[in-house]
């Protein structure tokens, strides 16, 4: 991924100098499992590790292994031959019994391990700042709206509540497919084990803080990292869901809330008047980026036989690329929700625009109650909000001036009807709900 989108604690993971210093890890804890289970020379193994370790610069030369590929065309062999020219002939205790999938799969469930908990720091960091600003305008009442069309009057921040709990649900999920993918595979060739007893296997994945893969056929199974790219996907469908609220909010003829604008910020090159919503377009086109893996991550658990590389080049760029552009934007996200300006009068503003037609319902359901039948009941509320739209007048007001309707409902009767605290009275209950503390 591009340096422009990449944050250096993910990039990291991801980088050649991590990925053989993971692989020179990986092969020294089995041999030093077999060293222990007696079934390689114990001084040969600790000669080894020691040289390894202090060498370990050496080893992990990103160009010179990369030389060496140029003849063997096999990266785990280059690697491996780089290893013996710093080491000498005690390297012949690594990689023992074992296949390139065991070392390169074990590899990666370290990586992804490692990058599920940086991207869960993420949601984190994004369901604190939502929690506070969703608790900061509890009350603030504004319109809610269905098919962008005013619909009845919610609170501002019951709609960070909603992504709120969006995000939580996407945590978890996100937590289950790491956990899914976090498994170790030191099975051999087809995965019999025929040459690698399975006790270095456990001993190596509790070691790394992994869990052995049930059966691996020499590959561990590509539906793990399938789920991890769903789990990813639908994380970034949230992120899209409040950019594009925030987007939308901040569009002139709104105008309820708008991204931070900094001192010396240009909104357009031609127009110096703009302010633009560039943080939540941005995060609009990450999210197609990140929702992309999929399709590629699905074909990917299609695999011929025990084992086949047609995962592999995908995954060199799939995996790394979506996990990096999530973390980028969870933290994006998270500063953007962090500094976020609201405008609570114009909330109040766009909230009276259409002249009480918020309470359409509630005179509706009224005039039920009063023992009118629903059809007709909805017609006669419908014909006064038609004419409050049209006219540009107080539908309260229309319905005071309407016999068929003052016939059941008097002037108290309407008042109360047109009370905005009826609509926002369980908001206490929701908060309750998604945060469980009342707040």
């Amino acid at each position: 991924m591009i340096p422009r989108y990449s944050r250096p604690e993910m990039a990291r993971l991801f980088a050649p100098e991590t990925r053989l210093g993971l692989w020179l890890d990986v092969e020294l804890a089995v041999a030093e499992a077999m060293a222990e289970l007696d079934l390689a020379p114990q001084e040969v193994v600790a000669r080894l590790a020691a040289t390894a370790r202090a060498r370990r610069m050496a080893i992990v030369d990103p160009a010179r292994v990369e030389t060496i590929e140029q003849v063997t065309r096999h990266d785990v062999i280059a690697f491996l031959t780089r290893v013996e020219e710093v080491c000498g002939v005690d390297a012949r205790v690594l990689h023992q019994g074992m296949t390139s999938s065991d070392l390169l799969d074990t590899t990666l469930a370290l990586q992804l391990k490692e990058a599920g908990a940086l991207l869960l720091g993420g949601i984190d960091g994004l369901l604190g700042a939502l929690r506070r600003r969703a608790q900061e305008h509890k009350t603030t009442p504004c319109i809610g709206r269905s098919h962008g069309i005013h619909a009845e009057p919610t609170t501002f921040g019951l709609k960070l509540l909603g992504h709120h709990a969006a995000f939580q649900r996407a945590r978890g999920r996100l937590a289950r497919a790491i956990d899914e993918v976090a498994t170790c595979a030191l099975s051999g060739a087809v995965g019999t084990f025929a040459n690698i007893d399975p006790r270095v296997e456990a001993r190596v994945a509790a070691r790394l803080g992994l869990v052995p893969e049930p059966i691996s056929t020499q590959v561990i199974p590509r539906d793990r990292h399938a789920a991890l790219a769903a789990a990813l996907a639908l994380l970034a469908s949230s992120i899209e869901n409040l950019a594009t609220e925030i987007r939308h909010l901040q569009r002139t003829e709104v105008g309820e809330v708008e991204e931070p604008f900094a001192a010396g910020q240009k909104g357009s090159s031609a127009m110096p008047h703009k302010r633009n919503p560039v943080l939540s377009e941005n995060l609009t086109g990450l999210a197609r980026m990140i929702r992309a893996a999929v399709i590629p991550a699905l074909e990917n658990v299609v695999l011929w036989h025990e084992r086949d590389i047609a995962h592999s080049s995908v995954e060199r760029v799939m995996l790394p690329d979506s996990l990096i552009l999530t973390d980028f934007a969870l933290h994006r996200l998270a500063g953007l929700v962090d500094r976020l300006v609201v405008y609570p009068e114009a909330m109040r503003r766009n909230l009276e625009a259409t002249q009480g037609l918020w309470a359409s319902q509630r005179v509706l359901l009224a005039l039920t109650e009063a023992g009118l039948a629903r059809q007709e009941a909805y017609e006669l509320v419908q014909r006064q909000a038609m004419r409050a739209w049209s006219e540009r007048r107080p539908l309260r007001e229309l319905l005071a001036g309407d016999p068929e309707i003052t016939r059941h409902l008097d002037p108290a009767a309407l008042d109360a009807l047109f009370d905005l605290g009826f609509h926002l009275r369980h908001v206490d209950l929701l908060f309750e709900r998604v945060l469980g503390d009342g707040r």
